[in-house]
């Protein structure tokens, strides 16, 4: 795992430490995305989802996952992207690679290490929660909605469509329905997540269509606002 490192802003000149955030590996352990000593942060002028997520390489097992890109936000109001090492292929040194499927017995729930969170500062850490919570959860290839919503932010996976409010809004009534018509269209699970919650006539709504409702509180940590919540925490993707 990289500690931290001296990071120079390249317009107000001001120093920081920066260490970056670490995260769990399938196989448990702890990872975080080796950063360039040395290099030059790049300031964020045009954010696109490809650029928010970079590879990174388990040296424990050699597994290759997208974690969410290096960033540090100078005083100045400049949010400056950190440089990354490439990851390396293949196995780690001195680890045979590990076995695509290890079969469990029928009745052994699939193992599931810790949820790690980022600490929510804006409303795109509130997104990279989400993605993250529902990666952990075991849904792959998350990415952002082509369409975009009427308000929040969409997420889709295979058999996945998710909405997330990253604001100070409550979500409605009407955002559950949207989600839910758009999750029946292509057979999707419909998941909802929101920073300010939700109001009474949403709850109840969701619950009735059995539509998984989450709150995100500012350690980045989804928290179960209904039971359909709690029973995709138990079951997973």
């Amino acid at each position: 795992m990289s500690g931290g490192i001296p990071v120079r802003c390249p317009l107000c000149r001001r120093e920081h430490l920066y260490a970056p955030h670490v995260y769990p590996c399938s196989c448990g352990t702890p990872v975080s995305p080796p950063l360039q000593r040395g290099a030059q942060p790049l300031p964020v002028t045009y954010v696109t989802w490809e650029d928010d997520w970079v590879t990174v390489r388990c040296e424990s097992c050699g597994r290759c996952d997208q974690w969410p890109q290096p960033e540090l936000g100078c005083d100045c109001g400049a949010v400056l992207r950190i440089p990354v090492k490439p990851a390396a292929s293949g196995p780690a040194p001195g680890h045979a690679p590990l076995p695509l499927h290890i079969p469990l017995p029928p009745t052994a729930p699939a193992p599931r290490p810790a949820f790690h969170p980022v600490t929510i500062r804006t409303a795109r850490d509130a997104v990279q929660a989400a993605a993250l919570y529902l990666r952990w959860l075991g849904y792959k290839d998350i990415r952002r909605a082509e369409q975009r919503a009427s308000s929040g932010v969409g997420l889709i996976a295979p058999g996945l469509r998710a909405q997330v409010e990253p604001t100070t809004r409550s979500m409605s009534l009407r955002d559950i329905e949207c989600v839910w018509l758009a999750a029946l269209n292509d057979s999707s699970v419909p998941v909802c997540f929101s920073l300010a919650g939700y109001t009474d006539d949403a709850r109840a709504r969701a619950d009735g269509l059995a539509l998984p409702l989450f709150v995100l509180d500012l350690t980045g940590t989804p928290q179960p606002v209904n039971s359909p919540a709690d029973e995709l925490i138990s079951t997973g993707a």
